[in-house]
């Protein structure tokens, strides 16, 4: 605008000063291409004198001179043109926002002042069509016409009737209970679908065909019209209705819903359908018959109604429609309880929103693809939601493996690994929803590259969109293998019992160590790589990214060697299988079972609730006392009196009791017997014995052991030995003659030896744990 307005007075002051051309001219030539001097270039060869370098006064009236009115005039023409194909190509190229944005204004607003105008002559319009159409055929043209396609429709219908008898109709129950739907079979649901899919097709075909034998090419334009919009349209929206919400049978209904908001939304459903139907006729039946589309506005009146009546179902029916996501699976989310919630209002945004898209493509002009339906596929598939939902949570309930093992832990991984599949599921259905609805409209999801540059960034929008839903589908894949993995490994291990108040328990595998931690490296790898290609969809150069990223892990490595050194510690520690989940391990006076294990460090449990901490750098030595087998010695004392041979013979019997007990045979690798005297002390004799069994089961046998030990031994008058003090008195006489200080003396020094004795029992049983 500056250039523009610096030109005209430019040209002004040639008028003024043609007294004095030379400087007019100089003025003129000096002002338009002062600012065009960097990008000015030869022009020889369409002989445009080239400007001087460098451009000074002198220069420029040493050019003036050498040139004629006429190379004067072909200059400034030359880059007049210039800056007009500059403008030119920055607006085609990128029009502003605000243009944009009041076309589309424009577009959407002028439909309806359009409507609102031609709402007077909307009757009588429609009254001439009517017209043109008695006109056409005459009272006796519509007799036989109205005769004959009451015809096809009641031998069609009369088919329909024949075919569903032969296999077999479904029964209807008005006297049904209000109940909850019943989990469904698969059969069942695919019998209904082809029942009323087959009945829907016979009907169609039969009609059609009796038309196309019984009327003439005229009549049948018009016969087709009808059956295509005003029958077969309801009867497929209440064909579809029946096969998954039965409104009168509950036994056989798919979604969640009671017999109210069944049957209301079943009505309003096929209410919808012959309202869609209807403005669909009519605009067809108005166009043949000598009033254009565009004339009446019939349609747009047509289809606010049909979206007014959308709003209205979704608003009254919001408690149905509720009902309808959060559907039967005791499984549910707090995600899947909002969706479902927030779906009556979802529905009445997407209705508005498919309102507005439809009056915009009106007021372009794309009457054409109006009719080709695509706001009714739109609104369709926005129905459908709930209905597909359901139909994924069934099919991942009725194809999803069995539990693998039993316990808590094998619960929560069958749960989690449902979610996946329902999660991966959606996602797909989307997808497909995206691409029907797209197509409908005329969009091409996957050729927007070509377009201009609005439809260029919609194309790069879309692409981020599949490349993050791609990832979450990978992403979810990968954790569902593992997780399942993962939950197989450790309920065969026995990792899902509880061992509390034990030490230590069974060991895990492997798998059941790795895999944790190959969980978490999936997961960022995949994050981290779809994500680089996501913003890589966008248009965004990654390679600084990337570049950015190397240069903070060399950062990270300097500044954090410790936590490098936990890292590269625990990969050899897993390499060299040191320890595994649910191993009771001793690490530097440490004790405790592996409970979890991590990129830098690992837990353990002690058998008392407490949970260490240790990173993995910091461990120099790991006793496992899980790993293969596990021997137990066991020691018992008895006074001196005792028989060694009678008391191995009691254990004997015993190891040979257990190996045979079905409770304990399976645990044992070595049956428990006697050791022979261990040693002699002050109390009496120490007779050991021993046991070899599988980890984690020794505590268990230990505890039988010796309750049966001390059945034996009361049974054969064998007692174990305890600690006494004794004090010995010269002189019993004197003794009891003595008095109250000595008696004293002699208590207290036989309380200290007690107590002397009681505190090494304490140390003794703190040593071991």
């Amino acid at each position: 605008i500056f250039m523009k307005t610096i030109i005209r007075l430019l040209i002004r002051s040639v008028v003024c000063l043609s007294r004095n051309r030379s400087l007019a001219v100089l003025a003129i030539v000096a002002a338009v291409f002062f600012p065009a001097i960097l990008t000015a270039q030869a022009q020889g060869a369409n002989g445009v004198e080239q400007l001087p370098k460098p451009l000074t006064p002198d220069a420029v009236r040493d050019m003036v001179a050498r040139m004629g009115d006429d190379q004067v005039r072909a200059m400034l023409l030359d880059r007049l043109d210039a800056v007009a194909r500059a403008e030119a190509d920055a607006k085609s190229i990128l029009p502003s926002f605000t243009d944009t944005i009041l076309e589309t204004w424009v577009a959407f607003y002028t439909p309806l002042v359009h409507a609102v105008r031609q709402l007077p002559l909307l009757f009588s319009e429609q009254a001439e069509a009517f017209s043109n159409f008695g006109a056409a055929f005459g009272s006796s043209g519509l007799v036989g016409l109205f005769s004959l396609f009451a015809v096809s429709v009641t031998l069609g219908w009369v088919a329909k009737i024949i075919a569903r008898k032969m296999l077999g109709t479904v029964g209807k129950s008005h006297t049904a209970p209000q109940s909850a739907p019943v989990s469904l079979s698969f059969a069942t649901v695919a019998n209904s679908i082809w029942v009323q899919s087959l009945g829907l097709a016979v009907f169609y075909v039969v009609a059609r065909v009796i038309c196309f034998l019984l009327m003439t090419t005229e009549q049948l334009s018009i016969a087709v019209l009808a059956l295509n919009f005003l029958l077969f349209v309801p009867l497929l929206m209440a064909g579809v209705s029946r096969c998954f919400i039965a409104p009168y049978n509950p036994a056989l209904r798919v979604v969640s819903l009671t017999d109210h908001w069944a049957r209301y939304i079943h009505r309003n459903l096929i209410g919808f359908a012959l309202l869609s139907g209807a403005t669909l006729f009519l605009v067809e039946f108005n166009a043949s018959f000598g009033v254009p589309v565009g004339e009446t506005m019939l349609g747009a009146w047509l289809v606010l109604a049909q979206h007014i009546y959308i709003v209205v179902i979704a608003w009254k029916a919001s408690d149905g429609l509720t009902q309808m996501m959060l559907g039967t699976d005791p499984d549910r989310t707090k995600a899947d309880e909002w969706i479902a919630v927030f779906y009556p209002f979802f529905a009445i945004m997407v209705s508005v929103a498919v309102w507005m898209l439809t009056n915009i493509v009106a007021g372009i002009g794309q009457y054409a693809l109006l009719l080709k339906g695509p706001q009714y596929t739109t609104m369709f598939w926005l129905l459908m939601i709930p209905i597909v939902d359901t139909a994924i949570r069934g099919l991942v309930t009725y194809s999803q493996p069995p539990m693998i093992g039993n316990g808590e832990i094998a619960e929560r991984a069958h749960i989690s690994n449902k979610r996946s599949l329902i999660r991966i599921a959606r996602v797909l259905a989307l997808g497909f929803m995206a691409l029907v609805v797209a197509g409908a409209w005329g969009v091409n999801l996957f050729d927007l590259s070509s377009a201009g540059v609005g439809r260029r960034f919609a194309g790069k929008l879309i692409e981020f969109t599949v490349t993050c839903a791609l990832g979450y589908v990978v992403y979810e894949i990968a954790s569902l293998w593992i997780n399942r993995r993962l939950a197989r490994e450790m309920t065969n291990g026995g990792l899902g019992e509880n061992v509390a108040g034990e030490i230590g328990g069974g060991s895990g595998s492997r798998l059941a160590t790795v895999l944790p931690l190959v969980l978490v490296t999936v997961r960022i790898a995949i994050i981290v790589m779809f994500g680089l290609l996501a913003l890589g969809s966008l248009g965004v150069d990654i390679t600084p990214l990337l570049a950015g990223a190397g240069i903070i892990g060399i950062a990270i490595g300097f500044g954090a060697q410790k936590l490098v050194t936990d890292v590269v510690s625990g990969v050899f520690f897993l390499i060299d299988d040191a320890f595994r989940i649910g191993e009771y391990v001793d690490v530097g006076g440490t004790k405790g079972t592996v409970e979890k294990t991590s990129i830098r460090s690992m837990q353990l449990r002690h058998h008392r609730g407490n949970v260490h901490t240790i990173p993995y750098s910091s461990i120099e030595k790991v006793t496992n006392f899980s790993r293969d087998w596990v021997i137990t010695k066991l020691m018992f004392t008895v006074p001196f009196n005792t028989d060694p041979d009678k008391v191995r013979r009691i254990f004997k019997k015993i190891g040979i009791e257990m190996m045979e007990d079905p409770l304990f045979k399976n645990d044992f690798l070595e049956p428990f017997k006697s050791q022979g005297v261990f040693e002699f002390n002050d109390v009496g004799i120490v007779i050991r014995g021993k046991f070899m069994a599988k980890p984690g089961t020794q505590f268990m046998i230990r505890k039988e052991i010796l309750n049966r030990v001390g059945s034996e031994f009361k049974a054969n008058g064998i007692e174990f030995a305890r600690r006494e003090v004794r004090v010995a008195m010269p002189d019993s006489e004197n003794y009891e003659g003595s008095d109250n200080v000595q008696k004293s003396a002699v208590g207290a020094a036989a309380v200290s030896a007690i107590q002397a004795s009681s505190e090494k029992v304490e140390e003794d049983q703190k040593k071991d744990g």
